[in-house]
């Protein structure tokens, strides 16, 4: 194991926030004229993979680093260079010049069970080489970070400065790199993360021989849904399906004519396990090759082929996510119709204005405050479409409510937009009879 310092330049503030007031002062530039921004250090763990350098650590801990240095166990300090990151993973390879390094490799064969006694290496807080021991919690932990890894839990102490180390077995071989807590209050309570061997390897031989990690990318967003969604829509209640919340605009789904709401049964002919599978199975695609999407639209299966493209890093999906805001302030009910138990009105430019609803989204717009079931609907939420098709009048979202009732479903599905979440399904529940 060995420590990794890195520095960072970040910008420097161009205010000074009052505090208790809305206030800010401006704070002046430095005396010399430059505004290079302020250095900031950090600190985390690695672990040689070869004999000529190489060291794995997390992406994390050198993402943005202007400067790395590397203290070894003998105290000896190196300054390394980054060769390859994958933001996806969170796994890099750094490296040092010099020979003869210790090195350990990773085990892919074992697979590690829950119970089997695990013992975690790193810097914690910057003390040095520290072990921690435990077990596996859990194996196959999706949705903790990254689509792109299912986690080993594990109950060994992980704590700020661990990242990037080793996960051991109790015969010393590397099962695991330490990764991620989770915790309320920053310190470890008994649950951290560490991605798989089977994960690590792949990637980091990959980032050692120089490549880019290029991922298939459709340019969608996608949920898991539930199986009161699922039997909704028709489907078998064990049904494993993944619902599109969102279509980038110019993105391979939408030259393809993959839409918002559509509900993804199968990929390339094979059922999916939800969300996480669909993720992974695209990125698995080469950017170039065709992926042929099953989806159900309206109530009828039909198949889109998508040219898969490259997936950008996740820093830039991250900032290109839809930051649209709902109205400034509380809004006041507006009339409008009554149909399946809400207050409604057809969008127009007026009330699209009202409300602050973003030019491409239409449908039937919610004027009235209500709670149904579960649900609390508020003024300027859109219904857009349902499982038969698009809404944009009170006549289409009876009708939705009537098909439901007819074809025997728990309730109506419904593609619902709010400033908060976005487009998301709903199944809302029968009103009353009248």
């Amino acid at each position: 194991m060995v420590q990794i310092d890195v520095k960072t330049r970040i910008e420097r503030p161009r205010t000074v926030q009052i505090p208790n007031t809305p206030f800010a002062i401006p704070v002046p530039p430095p005396e010399d004229g430059e505004d290079g921004g302020i250095v900031a250090s950090g600190a985390g763990s690695g672990f040689f993979i070869s004999a000529d350098g190489y060291i794995v650590t997390n992406n994390h801990v050198v993402q943005d680093a202007t400067e790395i240095t590397v203290k070894l166990a003998d105290s000896r300090e190196l300054n390394a260079r980054v060769v390859g990151r994958d933001e996806a993973t969170d796994l890099a390879v750094i490296k040092v010049e010099g020979s003869d390094f210790p090195f350990v490799t990773f085990e892919e064969q074992a697979q590690p069970r829950v119970g089997d006694w695990v013992i975690a290496v790193g810097n914690p807080f910057g003390l040095g080489g520290t072990a921690t021991a435990g077990i596996v919690s859990g194996a196959g932990r999706g949705n903790i970070d990254s689509a792109y890894v299912d986690y080993l839990q594990i109950d060994a102490a992980i704590n700020r400065g661990n990242s990037g180390g080793p996960t051991f077995d109790i015969y010393g071989r590397v099962i695991g790199v330490n990764t991620a807590i989770y915790s309320e209050t920053g310190g470890s309570v008994g649950i951290g993360f560490a991605i798989p061997a089977s994960v690590a390897k792949p990637i980091t031989e990959r980032l050692m021989r120089g490549e880019t990690i290029a991922r298939g990318y459709v340019g969608v967003g996608i949920q898991d849904v539930s199986r009161e969604t699922v039997e909704a829509l028709g489907l078998e209640p064990n049904a494993k399906v993944a619902y599109i919340g969102e279509v980038t605009p110019g993105g391979p789904a939408d030259s393809a004519g993959l839409q918002l709401g559509d509900i993804v049964i199968r990929m390339n002919g094979q059922p999916i396990l939800g969300r996480n599978d669909l993720t992974r199975r695209i990125g698995q695609v080469r950017p170039g090759e065709t992926v042929r999407l099953e989806v159900l639209r309206d109530g009828r299966r039909q198949t889109v082929n998508v040219r898969a493209g490259t997936r950008p890093p996740e820093s830039e999906l991250s900032a290109s996510q839809d930051g649209s805001e709902g109205p400034n302030g509380p809004v006041q009910p507006q009339a409008g119709e009554e149909a399946a138990g809400l207050t409604v009105v057809p969008m127009s430019d007026a009330v699209r204005r009202r409300y602050s609803i973003p030019d491409n989204v239409e449908g039937l717009v919610v004027t009235t405050a209500r709670t149904i079931g579960d649900l609390r609907f508020q003024p300027g939420y859109v219904i857009r479409r349902s499982a038969t098709g698009v809404i944009r009048t009170p006549e289409d979202l009876r009708a939705a409510v009537s098909a439901a009732r007819a074809a025997d479903r728990p309730g109506t599905y419904l593609i619902v937009w709010t400033p908060q979440q976005g487009s998301v399904p709903i199944v809302l529940p029968f009103p009353d009879p009248e």
